[in-house]
């Protein structure tokens, strides 16, 4: 778990790469970092991911919210990122974007495979669907909280998505391999293509022994 300066850093360095590589846009989003076994460093309300101020990341506890005195408020999507913190201690990011194609999936019918490629078999595990809540809503967050203990990547629909892991650095990584993952699934839709799913027993042959990243572990 790093530091509240360590969680800055990396918070700062995640919001530039998300708007580097297409994964933000605008103002939209907000991205997160645990800091303590109760406490997590959030943006701020309105920020913009691609220029992150020390100022713009607000330290806030499960229980007493914000914990300094600031001008800035957290993120109004406080509720789902505190769900997943309280809900799964091994997280410690949680990142909420609006990418293009990730958002244009959310607001399908359309089933996204994971068992296409070794980064998605790792890192889209398990998806889940997020029925649409207002944005910042506690509805929202009592939704994700339905979810997060089953999932590792949720897709808000009609919003965006929400990917959590055990840094900043997987989340990331988790985010861009979402992306990609479905702009190959429209992409190849659109030009006919059929992709090909790897047969479940080899799947579950990477998850189990390909030693490729630590398993992760799940309740059922």
């Amino acid at each position: 778990m790093p530091t509240v300066e360590e969680a800055r850093r990396q918070l700062q360095d995640a919001g530039r790469y998300m708007m580097t590589n297409g994964l933000a846009w605008g103002n939209a989003g907000n991205i997160s970092a645990r800091t303590g076994e109760d406490r997590y460093l959030i943006t701020a309300s309105g920020t913009f991911l691609g220029e992150l101020e020390d100022d713009d990341l607000v330290e806030c506890s499960f229980a007493a919210g914000r914990l300094h005195e600031s001008d800035k408020k957290p993120s109004k999507e406080l509720p789902m990122h505190r769900a997943v913190y309280e809900l799964r201690p091994e997280v410690n990011a949680v990142l909420h974007a609006s990418p293009f194609y990730s958002t244009m999936i959310a607001c399908s019918d359309l089933a996204l495979p994971s068992d296409w490629f070794v980064e998605t078999m790792y890192y889209l595990e398990r998806v889940a669907r997020v029925p649409y809540r207002h944005p910042g809503s506690d509805a929202l967050g009592e939704a994700v909280a339905a979810h997060a203990k089953d999932a590792n990547v949720l897709l808000l629909e009609h919003h965006g998505v929400l990917v959590f892991d055990t840094s900043v650095r997987e989340a990331r990584m988790a985010l861009q391999t979402l992306e990609m993952a479905c702009r190959m699934l429209v992409t190849a839709g659109a030009a006919g293509v059929k992709l090909r799913n790897l047969e479940p027993e080899v799947v579950k042959d990477f998850l189990m022994n390909a030693g490729y990243k630590p398993r992760r572990k799940w309740e059922s």
